[in-house]
């Protein structure tokens, strides 16, 4: 008995240690473990130190986000990148990305879109830990236009974004999928003002975005090498082109942006 206790115990652990590096249903399969992942506190640079010539232009990038408050717009757009989902990804990109997105319509399209975001969780957390950056809004001891996340958020380090690390990476894979150059440009145009929210939010100085870009960006390098993640992206690009008209899989421009006005002329390819 006791030792089928011991192997009964065993199995719930495995079974948990499984689920911890997977992800889980909502949140998705993770492509890596957080001890696969690189620590970004050995690759990034520190970030600048308050006595610094270089905090300077956080600082002004902090009084730039305070004056974007003032367009009611853009305001709102930061109040709603705020909150860390992948929900809000899609709400946020489908538009651009030119097709709306959901479990039941575009199930491969969702399903590494999910993956992709829960692999967003691990690569920034020991670099916050390790530079302990106090944040904006704790440094001016000023408010957020995100008051509720205040407290959450006071006394946790703030170098790089995890926020950006997801906005970013999630448009680089929107823009693996729909590879439109007009799309790509629309969609990392606004991962790049995913980033910038957290600036105009409060939560963020310009160097821990810039950071987060750049872990987003060592985080999807890695995730492209993945043969489950190649396995997927393909499927993506089948079920985007099949949704929106598109004469490839293979991650060629859809067919509204390759028609030539001229018939009788050959297309380039590249």
């Amino acid at each position: 008995m006791k030792r089928l206790f011991v192997l009964a115990v065993a199995f719930v652990l495995c079974g948990i240690v499984s689920v911890q590096a997977a992800g889980d249903e909502k949140n998705g399969h993770a492509y890596f473990t957080k001890a696969e992942l690189p620590n970004m506190a050995n690759i990034l640079p520190a970030p600048p130190a308050f006595e610094s010539a270089r905090f300077v232009a956080d600082q002004s990038q902090y009084l730039w986000g305070k004056l974007m408050r003032l367009d009611e717009a853009r305001c709102a757009q930061a109040q709603r990148d705020a909150v860390y989902s992948m929900e809000t990804i899609i709400a946020e990109f489908s538009g651009i990305f030119g097709l709306e997105i959901t479990k039941e319509d575009t199930p491969e399209i969702y399903t590494i879109l999910q993956d992709v975001c829960a692999s967003c969780d691990s690569i920034h957390s020991d670099a916050k830990v390790f530079f302990n950056r106090m944040r904006p809004y704790t440094y001016y001891n000023e408010g957020t236009i995100v008051p509720e996340k205040e407290e959450k958020h006071r006394y946790e380090g703030s170098y790089p974004s995890g926020h950006t690390v997801l906005g970013w990476t999630a448009a680089l894979l929107l823009a693996d999928i729909n590879t439109s150059p007009k799309a790509m440009e629309a969609l990392l145009a606004r991962g790049y003002e995913f980033g910038q929210s957290r600036v105009i939010a409060g939560y963020h100085w310009q160097s821990d975005v810039d950071a987060g870009r750049m872990a987003g960006s060592v985080l999807y390098q890695m995730i492209r090498n993945h043969e489950r993640f190649i396995e997927q992206l393909a499927r993506a690009r089948t079920e985007f082109a099949e949704k929106t008209g598109g004469i490839s899989t293979n991650g060629n421009n859809n067919i509204n942006d390759t028609q030539s006005e001229d018939s009788s002329s050959s297309l380039p390819t590249h």
